[in-house]
C-alpha cells in the first residue's frame, strides 16, 4: 500500500524507513551476491582512467529503485548508475548499489550497498549492507546500530580523543587529485597511529563501531558519503567537509570519532579545504 504525501520528518514512521531499507538491501543482495566472486564483465564508464560498472551495480539499483518506488512514488531518487528521477517532495532517496566496485570486481568484501534518505538535503537515514558477511549497519533518529547473523549491537564510536593514538582510514592517497589536498592528508597521516588503505565504505562502519578515529577522502558524490553519515553521527561521530560544513553532497570528506578528533584533524585539514 503507498504512503499518503509526506511533507515533514514528524510525519514520517522510521519504522517504516527501516522497513523499507531492509526490503531494498535484500532485493539488492540477492543480485549482488549471485555475481559476487564470479567471472563478471566489468565495463568502464571513462575515456581516461578506470571508473567500472557492472551488470551487478546495475540491476541491484534498479532494484533498490522498485522497492523505494512503491513505497514512495513521490519521492526524489538519486543513484548511481541511472538517470536521477526529481521531484518536488523534499525527501530524497540516494543510492550506491556498489560502493567500492573495485573491491567487488577483486572479490574483496569491503564492498556495500548503500541507500540514504535525506530530508532538504541532509540525511537522515541510512543503511550499509555487506551482504558476503552478512552485515547490516542502520542509521536512523536516536540509533545507529549493526545486524548480523541474527544478532543486533547497538554501535558507538571511539572514545580516543588524541589525533596520536587516532586509527586514520582512506581508499588511497592517490585519491588526493590537488597537491595542497595531498600535502595536507599526507601531514595528517604523519600525526596519527595508524593509517589504513582501500576499505571503501567499509572504513565508515569501522569508524561507527569504534575501530578507527578518523575517515578522510576527497572528491566523493552524495552517493558515496549519504548513507554512513545517520550511521556515524547517530554513533556517537561527526561527518562534514574539510571546511565544517555539511557533507551529504560530498566533496572533501572527513568522517572523526568525537568532537576532540573532528577538531584536531581539521585544523590540519581547513588550509587546503576547497567548498
Amino acid at each position: 500500500m503507498k504512503n499518503p504525501r509526506i511533507e515533514s520528518t514528524e510525519d514520517l514512521d522510521f519504522d517504516l524507513i527501516h522497513r523499507i531499507l531492509l526490503e531494498a538491501s535484500e532485493k539488492a543482495q540477492n543480485i549482488t551476491l549471485k555475481y559476487f566472486r564470479k567471472t563478471i564483465d566489468v565495463e568502464n564508464k571513462l575515456q581516461s582512467g578506470f571508473d567500472p560498472v557492472t551488470a551487478a551495480d546495475k540491476e541491484a539499483e534498479l532494484a533498490i529503485r522498485a522497492v523505494i518506488a512503491n513505497h514512495f512514488p513521490d519521492h526524489s531518487i538519486f543513484g548511481e548508475e541511472w538517470d536521477n528521477k526529481e521531484t518536488n517532495s523534499p525527501f530524497s532517496w540516494i543510492i550506491d548499489p556498489i560502493d567500492g566496485t573495485r573491491a567487488f570486481i577483486c572479490g574483496l568484501p569491503v564492498w556495500g550497498t548503500l541507500i540514504a534518505l535525506t530530508y532538504q538535503g541532509e540525511a537522515i537515514a541510512g543503511l550499509m549492507s555487506q551482504p558476503h558477511i552478512g552485515e547490516n549497519f542502520v542509521g536512523l533518529p536516536g540509533k545507529s546500530f549493526l545486524t548480523r547473523n541474527g544478532t543486533h549491537s547497538n554501535l558507538r564510536t571511539s572514545g580516543v580523543k588524541e589525533l596520536g593514538q587516532a586509527n586514520l582510514f582512506t581508499t588511497s592517497p592517490r585519491i588526493f587529485s590537488r597537491a595542497s589536498s595531498l600535502a595536507a592528508y599526507d601531514r595528517l597521516e604523519n600525526n596519527v597511529k595508524l593509517a589504513r588503505y582501500g576499505l571503501d565504505c567499509y572504513a565508515y562502519a569501522m569508524l561507527a563501531s569504534g575501530h578507527g578515529e578518523l575517515v578522510v577522502e576527497e572528491d566523493l558524490k552524495n552517493v558515496d558519503i549519504a548513507a554512513m553519515i545517520p550511521i556515524i553521527e547517530q554513533a556517537g561521530g561527526i561527518v562534514s567537509t574539510w571546511s565544517g560544513k555539511q557533507a551529504s553532497n560530498g566533496g572533501q570528506i572527513i568522517a572523526a570519532a568525537n568532537e576532540e578528533i573532528h577538531r584536531a584533524a581539521l585544523e590540519v585539514l581547513a588550509p587546503a579545504a576547497i567548498d
